[in-house]
């Protein structure tokens, strides 16, 4: 019994980041739309502080839903985030990373691999769902897919990626902001 629950642990968290196994996703409510207004939300940070997205108006907020802290793809992408922070203070913009895991396990990875940019603890996927991100179901695991919601200075979402890949998502991204801010 403890072999399956491991093997089905193995299999979410690699369909999870993109291997390609297939999942069934949660029916989620329809996924929020370029033209309207973000919606608020307060989740707790990596350091247990709540962030919210009123905190930032005023700034482009890059706002990137993940499937699972410490996985190959999601480190990827937030190492590429990473390494681009200096290019968003640059353009007025900040990074906010959201997955359903929690506080405590934000705080191991960001505490491992130095992240400047805040995780958000979405356990209940309450903003998940808000937003309208696919949940993939393994039995008891559950992750949000990979997206990200570009919401500018106002407030309004300008952009939104359902197809994501970690590799290139941070380019990809700044050079909307860029454009955008033309």
């Amino acid at each position: 019994m403890r072999k399956a629950v491991w093997i089905a642990a193995i299999i979410g968290v690699a369909a999870a980041c993109g291997v390609g196994i297939r999942a069934n996703a949660a029916p989620a409510a329809d996924t929020i739309q370029a033209g309207a207004v973000a919606p608020n939300f307060t989740l707790p940070s990596q350091e247990d502080k709540p962030v919210s997205l009123a905190d930032y108006k005023g700034k482009w907020v890059v706002l990137y839903f993940y499937p699972k802290d410490q996985t190959s793809g999601c480190t990827i992408e937030a190492h590429n985030f990473q390494r681009d922070l200096a290019k968003y203070d640059a353009l007025n913009a900040v990074v906010l990373g959201v997955s359903l895991d929690t506080v405590e396990g934000h705080k191991t990875w960001c505490s491992k691999d130095t992240f400047g940019f805040k995780l958000l603890a979405d356990p209940n996927h309450k903003v998940v769902d808000l937003y309208g991100v696919p949940v993939k179901n393994f039995g008891v695991m559950k992750f949000a897919n990979r997206e990200t919601f570009l919401i500018s200075p106002d407030g309004k979402v300008v952009k939104v990626w359902e197809k994501v890949d970690p590799n290139v998502h941070s380019t990809e991204v700044l050079a909307e902001i860029s454009a955008a801010k033309k």
